[in-house]
């Protein structure tokens, strides 16, 4: 299926997530992880260059951005509602956020991932350059006990050797109690064997 993507909006707070009349109730895909694990790149090498802001500055995402991927048919129209819609959630473990925005994040972070009746999958970003964090342990055991689907995505592949990361991989999988790791790499000319499987596991939440 061919996929057009457009930034549909950012949301501050509950009331301003898309609406059935914007999306047509299209299932929801949120990326989550620590500041500077590359939920930008990522959502770019997914949807296109420039689609998602990209800072040099961690922590600057301080909204849940929404893109709309629409279907676009053999003679190249453009359906009026997207398939899927991706969200874009800000990160967290960034030491020099103020304790005040963090509490603001909450108002609206948690309501998302609890109440969101669109969402689908959660997106789980670990860097496999570091050791597996607690926090994103924590963020897994909460999507568990609110029973959302997640998949967790192992970023920065390149920047390691096939054994280190198989290494790297095989830790993830212990430390969080997960059976998958999908590995990725957003670097121009690297394999795209991983950003192919998770397009897979994207797609499958699009009703037939």
């Amino acid at each position: 299926m061919k996929l057009n993507a457009q930034f549909l909006l950012s949301a501050f707070a509950p009331e301003h997530f898309p609406t059935q009349a914007r999306t047509g109730g299209a299932p929801e895909v949120a990326f989550l992880g620590r500041s500077n694990v590359g939920k930008s790149s990522l959502i770019n090498a997914l949807l296109g260059a420039g689609m998602a802001k990209v800072s040099s500055t961690p922590g600057r995402t301080r909204s849940i951005n929404f893109f709309g991927l629409y279907p676009v048919s053999s003679s190249g129209q453009q359906k009026s509602l997207p398939a899927l819609v991706f969200a874009d959630l800000p990160g967290y473990g960034y030491a020099k956020i103020s304790k005040s925005i963090a509490a603001e994040w909450s108002g609206f972070i948690d309501p998302y991932l609890t109440d969101r009746e669109q969402l689908a999958l959660c997106c789980c970003l670990v860097d496999t350059n570091i050791p597996p964090q607690p926090s994103d342990t924590q963020l897994m055991d909460f999507l568990r006990h609110e029973q959302r689907p997640f998949v967790v995505i192992g970023t920065k592949s390149d920047r390691l050797s096939n054994n280190t990361l198989a290494k790297s991989i095989a830790a993830l999988k212990r430390e969080h109690g997960v059976d998958e790791v999908i590995a990725v790499s957003v670097e121009k000319g690297k394999s795209d064997k991983g950003l192919r499987a998770l397009w897979e596991r994207l797609e499958s939440v699009i009703p037939a």
